[in-house]
């Protein structure tokens, strides 16, 4: 006997339906919504301040493995005659914690928000989030997820008065220098290596293994390794992996985004996944490894570093990062509301998703 949540739900979702007068709503339609999709990006990021740099290149790479959407049953599109003014999406993943997460990621060109689209684009990407939970049952508990930086000031009402609450705080950081970097030597027995191929999959591995431990953690459903080595940013060549004989002990894996650092007309790097693994933790390899990692990105030229953190790491990994000198420029917040009017049945065999 097993229980398993069951959304009955019989009628397709249509998505050729009016929004609001003016505006109509279509699915995806491949490739060609790409330049589409990146003009509403630039404007909000523009509007929002989040210093969103995106370009055809980048969102082909994060559509190429987007897991569990399939963007022409689970994205919209809002539309004038003549413009694309909207659009969002649903995915999935199932969190080690045991909840079911249901994603919901829209975007609204600032010239065309405070119209009631926001609201509309809210309700269809709920609307297919029930629906997906009916396709896929599971026992898990299950909650719909959206997201916002603090200057998205509407966004953030809508997502209070649907209900979502805020569950969770993460900041970008930027030390804003990379002068007077410290020194700080590794444990006897852990060196840094050079990264060489055959590295990849162990490298890959181990950081899948320590982010198992971070809230939010889906090691189920992350993108495979080849996703990294597609990526438009992939440079081993930064990167700073501490190794113990044959065990990858921790890494950041540092990287430079030229495209954002033309818009933007600065010169940083990014000091991301910085990971250790479980039996190597406490021992001050994190902080030696940030600190070459400041002086690898200053031999390349850059002139100052920023990398994302969760607020409410256990590990107190943002007092660590201030203690290198970062500093919070922004914050953006995650929101939850349980989903509701589920089905829950006790079935024996097969699960009836269809019912």
């Amino acid at each position: 006997m097993n229980t398993t949540i069951n959304y009955n739900q019989k009628s397709p979702l249509t998505t050729s339906q009016p929004v609001l007068e003016g505006f109509n709503s279509r699915p995806f339609q491949g490739e060609s919504d790409y330049p589409k999709m990146v003009a509403i990006l630039q404007a909000c990021s523009l509007e929002d301040c989040s210093e969103m740099a995106v370009n055809e290149e980048s969102i082909r790479h994060q559509y190429q493995y987007l897991i569990h959407c399939d963007p022409h049953q689970d994205m919209i599109f809002v539309e004038t005659a003549d413009k694309t003014v909207a659009y969002g999406r649903v995915e999935w993943r199932d969190e080690i914690e045991g909840n079911r997460i249901y994603a919901l990621i829209g975007h609204v060109h600032p010239q065309w928000r405070r119209k009631g689209i926001g609201r509309w684009l809210l309700a269809w990407l709920e609307k297919r989030a029930y629906q997906l939970a009916g396709e896929n049952p599971s026992q898990r508990p299950h909650y719909l997820e959206v997201g916002a930086v603090e200057t998205q000031i509407g966004a953030r009402v809508l997502f209070e008065q649907q209900g979502y609450q805020a569950v969770r705080y993460f900041c970008l950081m930027v030390r804003p220098n990379l002068e007077a970097i410290p020194t700080y030597a590794l444990p006897a027995g852990i060196e840094i290596r050079p990264v060489l191929p055959e590295h990849y999959e162990k490298i890959y591995a181990a950081n899948l293994e320590a982010f198992r431990d971070h809230w939010g953690s889906c090691p189920d459903d992350e993108p495979p390794l080849q996703a990294w080595l597609d990526d438009p940013n992939f440079d081993p060549s930064l990167w700073c992996v501490a190794w113990e004989g044959n065990e990858v002990v921790g890494m950041v894996l540092n990287f430079i985004d030229a495209h954002e650092n033309r818009i933007y007309q600065r010169k940083r790097g990014y000091t991301e996944n910085i990971a250790v693994r479980r039996p190597w933790r406490r021992r001050g390899i994190a902080r030696a490894l940030i600190a070459n990692s400041l002086r690898m990105l200053k031999e390349r030229g850059m002139e100052e570093a920023a990398l994302g953190v969760d607020t409410q790491n256990p590990s107190g990994a943002l007092h660590l990062y201030e203690s290198l000198g970062y500093r919070v420029v922004r914050q953006f917040t995650t929101y939850r509301k349980e989903m509701t009017g589920l089905a829950t049945s006790v079935i024996q065999g097969k699960a009836e998703a269809n019912d």
